[in-house]
C-alpha cells in the first residue's frame, strides 16, 4: 500500500532485485500470462496491474505457491496506475492483452488505449522499451494500432507471440473461434 496515491511509487524497491528490469502486465486477470512469464524469466521483475480484487488474490496465491519472488501486484485501474504511480522510464515492457473494448459507441471514452494513455506509456517506458497488444475485438485493435502508428514516439516491430503456456484465459477462449489482432511497438529514443 503506498503512503501517497498521488506520487510515483518507489517501484524498484518493491522487488528483491531492484536492479532487474521491470515488465508490466496491464489487466493481468487471473495471471496465466504473468505467472508463466515470471517462471520463464526469473531474472526479470514483473508487475501485474488489475482492478479486481478477487482476481489479484488468486494470482497472489499462485505466485506464492510457485515461489515467484519476482512478481508484485497492484490493485488499481490501469490508466491511473500508469499515469500517476509508475515512475518515469521505469518499465521495460508493457503487455496489454485483451483490454476491455467497451464496444458500445457511447462507452468508447472508457477505453484504456487512448491518446492520453499513449502519453503515460511513453513517459513510463524506457527508451527502446516495448508495448505488446493483443485483442479479439478487431475494431478496437485497429484503433489501437492506428493510434500507435501515428505517434512518433513509437515504431512498429514484429508482433509478440506468446508461448502456449503464456496464453491468457481470454486468448484461450477465443483461439480458433475469432481472429486475434496483435501488434508491438518500441519506444524510440528521441522524437
Amino acid at each position: 500500500m503506498p503512503d501517497n496515491w498521488l506520487d510515483p511509487l518507489p517501484l524498484r524497491s518493491a522487488f528483491p532485485r531492484p536492479e532487474a528490469p521491470i515488465e508490466a502486465d496491464i489487466g493481468c486477470g487471473k495471471g496465466r500470462f504473468l505467472l508463466a512469464r515470471a517462471r520463464r524469466f526469473p531474472e526479470v521483475n514483473f508487475l501485474g496491474i488489475e482492478r479486481l480484487l478477487g482476481r489479484l488474490r488468486k494470482v497472489d496465491r499462485k505466485a506464492i505457491r510457485a515461489g515467484l519472488s519476482n512478481v508484485r501486484l497492484l490493485r488499481m485501474e490501469a490508466f491511473y496506475a500508469t499515469r500517476y504511480l509508475i515512475p518515469d522510464g521505469a518499465i521495460r515492457t508493457y503487455y496489454i492483452f485483451f483490454p476491455d473494448p467497451w464496444p458500445k459507441a457511447r462507452h468508447h471514452d472508457h477505453r484504456l488505449c487512448s491518446a492520453a494513455y499513449m502519453d503515460a506509456l511513453a513517459r513510463t517506458l524506457q527508451p527502446g522499451g516495448a508495448v505488446h497488444v493483443a485483442t479479439d475485438h478487431l475494431p478496437y485493435f485497429e484503433e489501437i494500432a492506428r493510434t500507435l502508428r501515428a505517434d512518433r514516439r513509437y515504431e512498429e516491430i514484429a508482433p509478440f507471440e506468446p508461448t502456449d503456456d503464456e496464453r491468457t484465459d481470454f486468448e484461450l477462449l477465443y483461439l480458433g473461434r475469432a481472429p486475434i489482432g496483435r501488434c508491438s511497438f518500441r519506444r524510440v529514443f528521441s522524437f
